[in-house]
């Protein structure tokens, strides 16, 4: 089929769907779509992240938003076929938002579609033509240049001024949050206990680096420059970030922690205590975002004999680098990311390190990553196509959770076949391995509550070869200088690494709030998936991540650098609707979820 044949088809479908929606005729409209179809939508429709999947269920959501909601003056831009399917990108609008979408045609219904809302109609982003002069000339000039009103507007913030927003975690997440907002004219201030914006990078283990290739890791609106590295180190990871939080004038108060915080009872918003190097303050923001990353709290076991165990004892959040352990013997109990990370480090230092794998783990080398599942969207050939990291997020959005799997199974097999000997030599080595219960890869483990799973850049040869020794099993528990395995098996130990991973994110709304705000919020991360790390049910989203959640102005934002920098978008413009006093009518709003 070619191009232009693809595009009347889309097009052809696209006025069949607005003829329907604009005459109110939801049984026509569910027509179109075809018995397995999705409708995702961020923001645009429902002022939520929410998935609708078969026609009934996309019906129910048509009628339970506001009509003014449905989308209209929807215009395709360009569309092609692909093995028998047309994808076709698309403008459209509301009553609130412009937006932008892709949908997805078999035999000529509706597969898939997605529906995002890229700027407020009445408050759009000042930017290009909107931007602002900068400077006053003539009779209104003002004795007070940019640098002056810059330090007054400091110097009242949390004081005579309060944020409408607070971000409590300055990452990368909290960051590019900020950013969003300031663009976008909502009061916002980050608070982070570390001394200066990057530090939580900078105060990592001597040897770390990003896993993920650059073209993937883009903060918004600055892109890094073209001669940045593919695995951006540490310590450059931590200049940059401190860089552009002075580039994009954002509110940073470094060296501040938050101590608790409590829902106002006086107004609808959120009283919060903090310390500001050593000065307690109070805050009053009408949001509050928890933007701690992915992960709660350190999970660190409780096992027998830790308390007479006489070496070091660190979670890997706080290892202190392998020059600490020169020459000494190192048990990393876990065996994803960090764990490899860390017994890398430990080998490069002279050190000895036993890492202990309690189940299997999804390896993939970051040079298949690249070249087979991320490099037809976030790589210098998909550059060269047209496709740079902003349409690659919108590309990578537009693919259903329930789906996702089908789209990524033919790569992780492809990469397992071509990298047979590899495998081979970890599977030789006593590494038990897996690609998920479904065989769908790193992704879905990802999102299937984050773990069990490690970006291959160097520690698997190092099994492989045995430079990094690997035992097996449980650990029962720990006497003076070892750790023992359930199996009877002693391992020497002069420290002990717990790469245990963390626990939810709403631990940190039970530290800082209650545990009552926690449980009313539920669980964050997972899709409800039936798989061994993420059981039900099913929610078709990420639970409670760059959404409303059942605690009214709370809100949870994180995830790798991509995640960080996509979904901050969403979440930016809800907030931003809710500053201007905009209607914002929740749909499916997510319910509360505990994991047993």
């Amino acid at each position: 089929m070619s191009s232009n044949e693809a595009l009347t088809q889309a097009q052809q479908w696209s006025q069949a769907l607005e003829q329907a929606l604009s005459e109110g005729d939801i049984p026509s409209a569910m027509q179109l779509f075809g018995e397995e179809s999705f409708w995702r939508d961020l923001t645009a429709l429902t002022w939520n992240l929410h998935t609708s999947e078969g026609r009934e269920d996309i019906g129910n959501m048509l009628l339970g938003v506001d009509r003014g909601a449905w989308p209209r003056n929807i215009n395709v831009t360009s569309a092609n076929e692909v093995d028998g399917v047309i994808e076709a990108w698309y403008t459209f609008e509301n009553d609130a938002i412009q937006g932008l979408g892709l949908f997805r045609l078999r035999d000529g219904l509706c597969w898939t579609i997605l529906s995002t809302a890229q700027s407020l109609r009445e408050f759009p982003e000042p930017a290009g033509r909107l931007r602002e002069l900068g400077a006053e000339h003539g009779s209104s000039m003002s004795k007070e240049n940019w640098l002056d009103r810059r330090v007054a507007q400091q110097q009242s913030l949390g004081i005579t001024e309060q944020p409408y927003t607070l971000i409590i975690g300055g990452g990368q997440g909290g960051i590019g949050l900020a950013a969003r907002l300031k663009r976008m004219g909502v009061p916002g201030l980050v608070i982070d206990k570390h001394p200066r914006p990057g530090d939580q990078w900078r105060s990592r283990y001597h040897s770390l680096a990003l896993h993920d290739p650059v073209w993937y890791d883009h903060m918004p609106y600055i892109d890094f420059p073209d001669h940045w590295p593919v695995f951006t180190p540490k310590d450059k990871m931590g200049d940059w970030l401190e860089s552009y939080t002075k580039l994009m004038e954002l509110d940073y108060w470094s060296l501040t922690e938050a101590t608790s915080a409590r829902q106002d009872p006086d107004g609808e918003g959120w009283v919060v205590e903090v310390v500001r190097d050593g000065v307690p303050l109070t805050l009053r923001p009408t949001q509050l975002v928890l933007a701690t990353g992915m992960s709660g709290i350190p999970n660190i076991p409780k096992y027998p004999g830790a308390d007479i165990f006489e070496g070091e004892q660190n979670h890997s959040s706080t290892h202190p680098g392998g020059e600490h352990y020169a020459g000494k013997k190192v048990v990393v109990i876990g065996a994803n990311n960090s764990a490899h990370d860390i017994c890398a480090d430990l080998v490069q230092n002279g050190a000895n390190p036993t890492m202990i794998q309690r189940s299997s783990t999804h390896i993939v080398k970051s040079e298949s990553l690249m070249k087979h599942v991320l490099g037809g969207l976030y790589s210098e050939e998909a550059l060269a196509a047209g496709i740079d990291h902003n349409k690659a997020d919108l590309i990578f959005a537009s693919i259903p959770y329930k789906v996702l799997p089908e789209f990524h199974k033919p790569a992780f097999a492809k990469i397992r076949e071509l990298d047979a000997d590899f495998y081979k030599s970890l599977e030789d080595a006593g590494f038990d391995l897996d690609f998920g219960d479904d065989d769908s890869g790193l992704f879905l483990k990802y999102l299937r509550r984050g773990s069990g799973y490690y970006i291959n850049i160097g520690a698997s040869e190092l099994v492989a070869d045995g430079s990094i020794a690997l035992a097996k099993g449980e650990v029962s528990h720990l006497t003076k200088n070892s750790v023992v395995l359930a199996d009877g098996t002693e391992l020497p130990a002069d420290a002990v690494v717990y790469a245990t991973g963390y626990g939810s994110m709403n631990g940190w709304a039970a530290k800082l709030i209650s545990q009552e705000v926690a449980d009313a919020v539920g669980k964050c991360w997972g899709l409800g998936s039936e798989t061994t790390k993420d059981p039900g049910p099913w929610q078709g989203e990420l639970r409670n991540m760059w959404k409303p959640t059942k605690v009214k102005n709370l809100w949870f934002h994180g995830g790798n650098l991509h995640q960080s920098r996509h979904y901050s978008k969403y979440l930016g413009l809800q907030l931003k609707a809710r500053y201007e006093g905009l209607e914002t009518p929740v749909y499916a709003l997510a319910e509360t979820y505990h994991q047993s």
